[in-house]
């Protein structure tokens, strides 16, 4: 049976039993107790990168050593995920297209359990966790749920999948600045993203997760008075063996990407710096 403590005002005590600690308030006037049983449990939230396990860096590398769990998402690709140690618990998160294996709400529970019970468990996501990962909301549940958890950034493929394929981001003679969108907002709500301001702006436009969206954004663009010439890349499964390029104009890109059945994961880069690609694509 767990200790208990005296109702007389709030009061906070810690303790250990069976080799777990936790903590246990009291509460004014009442003999009912809330127990916080995160033990030593930890959460790191961790950036796979863009793919390419050689990227992956050297304190992600050393965590998925040493975690007790590993929830992870399909981002980080078939190579990373093959490598996850056997004697971890692993856990598919899901986060395909269309298709969560789980929801989030049920991967922020899931977080929760397995750290309340003295677990390290590693979240792997895709590039960078706090880059439309997602970690910032899981950060905000552990946090709520008083679990200790830290943040380790990754790679973004906003940056790699570009400079994999031969483009630049930014360039002096091309691009002084980069907007990094999203392509999958939340639904249900107003879109956050100014379409008008963004279609006046002269430097370079990263979209995240915007294949299936790709016929919504790219006529609003147009519509706002971007150059239906201006240039564009797809790159699919960028930094990865079977990496695939696409290029075209905001006029062309929808139906080459229809024709040529481009598929998630990729990323779009609109802008000026796509006129490098053919230039600096490495051989």
């Amino acid at each position: 049976m767990l200790p208990c403590v005296s109702a007389i005002h709030i009061k906070k005590r810690v303790f250990e039993d069976e080799g777990c600690r936790y903590t246990c308030w009291s509460v004014i006037n009442t003999n009912t107790y809330v127990i916080n049983m995160h033990s030593s449990g930890k959460v790191y939230l961790v950036g796979s990168g863009p793919g390419d396990p050689e990227l992956l860096t050297i304190k992600a590398e050393r965590l998925l050593r040493e975690a007790d769990v590993i929830v992870y998402d399909q981002l980080p690709g078939p190579e990373i995920l093959a490598s996850l140690p056997e004697n971890a618990e692993r856990i598919d998160a899901g986060k395909y297209a269309g298709d969560h294996t789980l929801a989030q709400g049920e991967i922020n529970r899931l977080l929760i359990d397995r750290a309340s019970h003295g677990k390290t468990v590693v979240r792997l996501k895709g590039g960078d966790p706090y880059l439309f990962g997602r970690g910032g909301e899981e950060a905000m549940e552990l946090r709520d749920a008083g679990v200790p958890f830290e943040v380790v950034p990754g790679i973004t493929s906003a940056i790699a999948a570009p400079a994999s394929a031969g483009i630049p981001i930014t360039h002096r003679d091309h691009a002084s600045m980069v907007t990094v969108i999203t392509g999958h907002e939340q639904e249900g709500g107003a879109s956050m993203v100014d379409w008008e301001w963004l279609a006046q702006s002269k430097g370079t436009i990263v979209v995240l997760m915007g294949i299936s969206t790709l016929g919504r954004y790219v006529p609003e663009l147009i519509r706002h008075g971007s150059d239906p010439e201006t240039p564009v890349a797809i790159i699919e499964r960028g930094t990865r063996p079977d990496q695939a390029v696409t290029t075209g104009s905001l006029r062309t890109i929808v139906d080459l990407a229809r024709k040529r059945g481009v598929r998630a994961p990729a990323i779009v880069v609109i802008g000026d710096v796509v006129r490098l690609h053919s230039e600096l694509m490495p051989a």
